[in-house]
């Protein structure tokens, strides 16, 4: 069982500058997005003539970056603002759920945008058949079911191993490989979990995605005309851009190594 009663968040390295601007930098970036995508699910529950898989999919896209930003930025404020970085441990892994769940999401449903496009494109006489409502619904429920699951296997797994190091995390919000760090006892079982759940909700994925557009890209160029192969473009060139800005940008990644920065937070390490 983790023994940690709580962790000590450093989001930043030595003296911060300009904390008001940092502030207002996150909290109009936080805003913004929020706006942006309650904006999006808004427009298409009310436009009946988006009520299609395309945007059905786009719709919770959406609703997963609201939950993303919503799960490390105000926290992120709330400890700029007050000064205060201890975070309990059932807040910390509490927000490592909502943000694992939310990363699961996000990935299996870029895949799944990717085949509605691939069908659209490709087979588009089946589209409506393979794309009912009714399947649609499915999937959605389908995605958000599994990641639930998931995240909740790998959260117990984090809590079950037991704290010994640095209870220090170099990070702004509570993540996976910060949490490890934390733990003198992560089992193999930790590490093949952790492993397949990159290769499985990562790897497949994204490996699908290439697939479907290789042979949504193969269709296009056999078009014969300039004018269906730039229609068939326009239907896919914002999921391509959304993919290739999430993959190439990747998760946050924790580039510091906890236990070499300890002397910066005295009286805060150890197991609490």
């Amino acid at each position: 069982m983790n023994e940690t009663s709580y962790f000590y968040i450093l989001p930043f390295f030595g003296d911060i500058r300009n904390i008001k601007f940092i502030i207002t930098f996150f909290f109009l970036i936080y805003v913004v997005g929020v706006l942006i995508n309650s904006s999006i699910i808004t427009v298409i529950c009310l436009e009946v003539q988006l009520h299609k898989p395309m945007y059905l999919f786009i719709c919770n896209l959406s609703i997963v970056d609201i939950f993303f930003t919503s799960v490390t930025v105000p926290k992120l404020l709330h400890m700029l603002l007050s000064g205060n970085h201890i975070v309990s441990s059932a807040q910390c892994y509490t927000q490592f759920y909502f943000f694992c769940l939310a990363g699961m999401v996000e990935e299996i449903l870029l895949f799944v945008m990717a085949y509605d496009r691939y069908v659209a494109i490709c087979l588009p006489l089946h589209y409506h058949q393979i794309l009912s409502r009714r399947n649609c619904s499915l999937i959605t429920f389908g995605i958000w079911a599994v990641a639930i699951l998931n995240s909740l296997m790998v959260v117990s797994l984090l809590i079950s191993m037991s704290s010994c190091h640095s209870n220090v995390i170099h990070q702004f919000f509570c993540d996976a490989k910060s949490l490890t760090k934390t733990t003198c006892t992560a089992s193999e079982m930790l590490f093949v979990v952790l492993n397949t759940e990159m290769s499985m909700l990562a790897g497949i994925p994204m490996m699908c995605i290439l697939i479907s557009y290789g042979k949504i890209f193969s269709l296009i160029f056999k078009m014969k005309t300039k004018e269906s192969r730039k229609k068939a473009f326009s239907t896919c060139s914002s999921h391509v851009t959304i993919v290739s800005i999430y993959y190439v940008a990747g998760p946050p990644e924790d580039s510091s190594d906890a236990e070499a920065h300890v002397g910066l937070v005295p009286g805060h390490i150890g197991s609490g």
